[in-house]
């Protein structure tokens, strides 16, 4: 039977429905997928509900969001069944953060704002999202489907520290009892999800069950699904060439550093795209699949199209209408355009590597000049437009915010070498640029200029963080980030300045930053131009000690810095970094150091902001 996106051909929404009236309005008597998730619905394409729900109907699945539902006292199902049983399954996100991120400090201190929320209120999703949010799924829908995706899923998606409970947790798929896990920047893989769906319940009367779709889903890139062990041994397409075994959850337990070698395999593996991962767990074992490594640039350009297209749907770029309070991430975000995914950084604390890959996708150049006309226009969601027709942007005075990614200049890097899956590197960038990656930053730039030079475009900003040992490859370049595109404060991420610590981040040398800053403050002064970095500081990593603090605090004093953007490090699930903290080893399997007790990382952390926090001691 052919798919859904093959029989019918479904028109975009003004907003994808949250409720039965807009869907009756549309004509969909129930959706096919019923997208959950921990944030607002917000229909922008930097919010991961709007791209995937949007990307789905393209393809001509019907799609419901639930945004925030409730989940305490009587009314924790009123919310999930408001809304028609979905024909063919659930999909679950906690939201653009970890939910536990998203609620505690540094110290667990409850935090008392959330930007996905309207009116920035605190409490309206839960602690562990996923698996709360799965839960009340499977009650609501008995026997549907669920699956789950985003960034909490995607790195719990193995056995992981969790420094909240400072315990070891089994695979989050096995917590929250979903059906499949599909990790990273997925909407091909959804895509072909529903599509398998539908035609499990196209066959003999509709046989859409739990078992067969996950059966039918299990080597869709970046899936995980569990399996017992006679289940294990019937699957076909495992050979040893193709499999690579993770230490498991119990040996985890017995050795601390074996989460670490997990770790390192993981990211080696996710950069690869080419093995199939086992990891046992009690009775059960995990699957997971290979991602899709994207093409490069230079050798495939259908990879631009394939992004283009998603970032062509007629996004509102406003949240949605029922909502009666403003967002702040949506105010942060809303004339912000995202050039490429992925980073070549791999900073060992950092979950991109893990979520999005390390190798970089990016958009054409026409498709961000088009977005950039769309919001200068009005037709984005930035701006209204008034009788006489002329577009009155309210709140928005000509500026692009940011035109960027997760490093904003890594748009168009590709790595020239002819096998790039067979790298063995854990960083393109560390300890020094890999003479295969290739990123041209004035090409680059000329992107910056043209999206500036869009009608109705006063000024562009780059409010992603400038690489700065990339911005140095170029003079050109460098002197259009420190002039052309700061709106007087350039935000770079030196993290720390000493040695050890450096190479534990897998961060660019103190001299690498010095030589910027020298550049920095030389352009600024020809142009006589006040300007500022905005630097980006990390105490209580694992190995930095205090008197690595200290020798960071005299080297800020030097400068006559009092920093303003200083994060203690929080151990965050799947990251390498999180592992050394765990384990107190570093990737060779060294001891290392590690501030691990509150009093020994707020005295770390006082060392630069200057005040000692006994209230959260106490706590």
């Amino acid at each position: 039977m052919p798919v859904a996106s093959q029989m019918r051909k479904l028109s975009q929404p003004a907003f994808l429905p949250m409720t039965r009236t807009e869907l009756a309005a549309l004509g969909w008597d129930q959706p096919d997928v019923l997208l959950i998730s921990g944030d607002a619905y917000i229909d922008h394409p930097a919010f991961g509900i709007a791209l995937l729900g949007r990307h789905l109907v393209a393809r001509g699945f019907s799609v419901a969001v639930l945004a925030q539902p409730r989940w305490t006292g009587e009314q924790a199902l009123e919310d999930f069944t408001r809304l028609p049983r979905p024909r063919l399954f659930a999909g679950i996100s906690a939201g653009a953060v970890d939910s536990m991120l998203a609620h505690y400090t540094a110290f667990r201190k409850k935090r008392h704002d959330d930007a996905y929320t309207p009116g920035g209120k605190t409490g309206a999703r839960p602690n562990r999202a996923a698996i709360v949010y799965s839960g009340l799924a499977r009650r609501a829908f008995p026997g549907l489907p669920v699956v789950l995706g985003g960034l909490e899923a995607s790195l719990r998606r193995i056995s992981h520290y969790d420094f909240w409970t400072d315990a070891l947790r089994r695979s989050i798929l096995l917590d929250s009892k979903a059906d499949l896990i599909l990790c990273g920047m997925a909407e091909d893989s959804l895509a072909q999800a529903a599509a398998r769906a539908e035609k499990l319940a196209g066959q003999d009367g509709g046989k859409l069950s739990r078992e067969n779709f996950t059966e039918a889903c299990r080597r869709l890139p970046g899936a995980v699904t569990a399996l017992n062990s006679a289940e294990f041994a019937k699957l076909d397409f495992l050979t040893e060439g193709n499999l690579v075994r993770l230490p498991s959850h119990e040996e985890m337990l017995e050795n601390p550093y074996a989460l670490l070698q997990a770790s390192l395999t993981l990211e080696k593996e996710v950069h690869r795209a080419k093995a199939f991962l086992r990891q046992d767990a009690g009775s059960r074992t995990l699957l997971l699949a290979p991602f899709a490594p994207p093409p490069q640039p230079e050798q495939d350009k259908a990879r631009d199209s394939a992004l283009d297209e998603i970032y062509a749907l007629p996004f509102s770029r406003l949240p949605h209408p029922g909502y009666d309070a403003p967002i702040p991430a949506w105010e942060m975000i809303r004339a912000g355009i995202a050039t490429h995914r992925g980073c070549a950084g791999g900073c060992s604390f950092c979950s991109l590597s893990l979520h999005q890959g390390r190798r970089i996708s990016s958009r054409s150049r026409e498709s961000v000049l088009r977005e950039a006309r769309d919001i200068a226009a009005g037709s984005a969601g930035t701006a209204r437009k008034t009788p006489d027709k002329k577009p009155a942007p309210p709140g928005w005075a000509g500026a692009i915010s940011d035109v960027g990614g997760p490093t904003a200049n890594m748009w168009q890097a590709f790595c020239d070498d002819i096998d790039p899956a067979g790298c063995a590197r854990a960083s393109c960038l560390f300890p020094k640029t890999c003479p295969h990656f290739k990123c041209d930053q004035n090409r680059a730039v000329q992107l910056l200029r043209e999206v500036a030079a869009q009608p109705g475009v006063r000024h562009v900003r780059v409010a992603s963080g400038v690489r700065y040992d990339l911005a140095l490859q170029s003079p050109e370049a460098l002197k259009a980030y420190c002039l052309e595109f700061t709106g007087g404060q350039l935000k770079v991420a030196p993290e720390h300045i000493c040695a050890p610590v450096l190479r534990y981040m897998r961060k660019p040398g103190q001299d690498l930053f010095e030589k910027f800053m020298r550049a920095f403050e030389e352009l600024s002064r020809q142009a006589h131009k006040e300007q500022y970095v905005i630097p980006y500081l990390i105490s209580a990593f694992p190995g930095c000690t205090e008197e690595h603090m200290h020798t960071l605090k005299r080297w800020l004093q030097k400068r006559g810095w009092s920093p303003r953007q200083v994060q203690c490090f929080v151990p965050t699930p799947g990251t390498v970094a999180t592992a050394m903290f765990y384990c107190g080893r570093d990737a060779d399997g060294k001891p290392l150091y590690v501030a691990r007790t509150d009093r020994e990382r707020l005295r770390q952390h006082h060392i630069l902001t200057g005040h000692f926090n006994t209230e959260a001691l106490r706590r």
